[in-house]
């Protein structure tokens, strides 16, 4: 059994709403959160546990989807008073995995599926992702396969995304942040580079395609080049760094907001809906039909 750590849920809700206030931008949704994490927890006296932490953090999908809280029990860290950022990944793991390109097949009638399952950084990813699309160049019809994508670099999902909508640079989101904004585009590719505009484009998409992944799957369909097949996703839009609130909870809190460049909103608590809808298991044969007939 889970020992309690030594904060009180009022505590870890007046952290949670104290870096609210200062981390993302003050859109009306995080004033509501704010006002009711304060409404909900802040006369709760009992201390804070994983079963407490999952309470919080539900409360807070309503508002921000990609709010996290992690229950660290035997945590001993320092909370922090400035946002300290992510860590670098290990590079030897990454390439260990093949910055996790998982799959490149060819299905019936000359059909190509690519799987990605995260959006490693685009250093260590660009080679694998330019290689699968590659061995795809003159399929028929190309499915990406994102049911088990959690997310990952916004330069990669850039990369992948030029890869599919053409050789010319072009506007994908706006990021803003409390001070400052920062805008992505797809790369400048040589000249027959990217997927040819003839061939048709499916994309899979499950409850477990998150954050990145339901970008690129976003911007994408969003732009009329894929089909979306398979399952709605969760809608985690938000960009979000680490924070440790607690010696116990590190939080994993939105810091800036994404506005995609031609539908001037994004998917935050709806989701990619997708345009062929079934469960992720049939998601692959439903895709391989609609591109035979596309």
């Amino acid at each position: 059994m889970t020992e309690p750590s030594g904060t009180t849920v009022s505590e870890l809700a007046a952290r949670l709403s104290g870096w609210l206030r200062r981390l993302p931008p003050a859109e009306d949704r995080i004033v509501a959160l704010i006002k009711e994490l304060d409404a909900r927890y802040g006369d709760r006296s009992d201390p804070v546990t994983a079963t407490t932490c999952r309470e919080v953090e539900r409360t807070a999908w309503a508002y921000s989807r990609h709010l996290e809280l992690q229950f660290e029990p035997a945590g001993t860290g320092t909370p922090d008073e400035e946002s300290p950022g992510w860590d670098d990944p290990d590079p030897a793991g990454v390439l260990r995995g093949a910055a996790a390109v998982t799959r490149v097949q060819r299905l019936r009638e000359g059909i190509s599926l690519i799987q990605i399952d995260s959006l490693e950084p685009v250093s260590l990813a660009q080679s694998y992702v330019r290689a699968a699309f590659q061995l795809a160049r003159h399929a028929s019809g190309i499915i990406i396969d994102l049911r088990g994508n959690g997310g990952g670099d916004p330069a990669t999902v850039a990369l992948i995304a030029g890869l599919v909508l053409g050789d010319v640079s072009r506007p994908l989101s706006e990021v803003t942040y409390r001070e400052r904004r920062r805008q992505w585009w797809t790369p400048d590719f040589e000249a027959g580079t990217a997927v040819p505009a003839h061939v048709p484009v499916a994309v899979l998409s499950s409850t477990r395609t998150f954050s990145s992944g339901e970008a690129l799957a976003y911007h994408l369909q969003a732009r009329g080049r894929v089909t979306v097949v398979g399952e709605a996703t969760p809608g985690a839009a938000d960009h979000v760094t680490p924070i440790r609130l607690t010696p116990t909870v590190l939080g994993i809190l939105p810091e800036a907001y994404v506005t995609d460049a031609v539908t001037g909103t994004n998917w935050e608590g709806r989701g990619v809906l997708p345009d062929v809808a079934c469960t992720a298991e049939e998601a692959a044969t439903a895709a391989v039909d609609h591109l035979l007939r596309a």
